[in-house]
């Protein structure tokens, strides 16, 4: 049975904290375990993981491939014909364009604009009398 107030760390897991630079007779005192000179004797003396010496490192003797088209891409908002009646919740996510796809069934004759529709979509928009109006984005 353990007690609470006879819990004690595990034998070796517990360190002194290595205090530097205090005094010749610490072991660790004057250049405090650094060395004589040199960039690993100051503050800050490390290259960073990428540096190689001076060669040219990995990252820029590999040559660059594809492209990316993040800055030029169109985000829609994607909602199907059975969400019609709710477009609102269809909305979302702070994309300005919208893009309507033909999955559900339509309900009366709407008229729908839209920056896009597939061509199901316009299809039976159409076929239940409705109206199909592209907007210029």
């Amino acid at each position: 049975m353990f007690k609470l107030n006879e819990l004690k760390p595990a034998k070796g897991s517990k360190f002194k904290k290595k205090r530097v630079g205090r005094g010749t007779s610490s072991g660790l005192g004057k250049t405090c375990g650094r060395g004589h000179k040199g960039q690993t004797s100051r503050s800050g003396g490390t290259k960073g993981a990428r540096f190689e010496g001076g060669q040219t490192p990995l990252y820029r003797r590999l040559p660059k491939r594809g492209f990316k088209n993040y800055p030029f891409r169109k985000e829609y908002a994607i909602f199907n014909l059975g969400q019609l009646d709710r477009i609102e919740a269809a909305i979302k996510g702070g994309a300005e364009l919208i893009k309507v796809l033909g999955s559900g069934e339509v309900k009366g004759a709407p008229t729908v604009s839209a920056h896009k529709f597939s061509e199901s979509a316009k299809k039976k928009i159409e076929a239940a009398g409705g109206k199909v109006i592209i907007l210029n984005a």
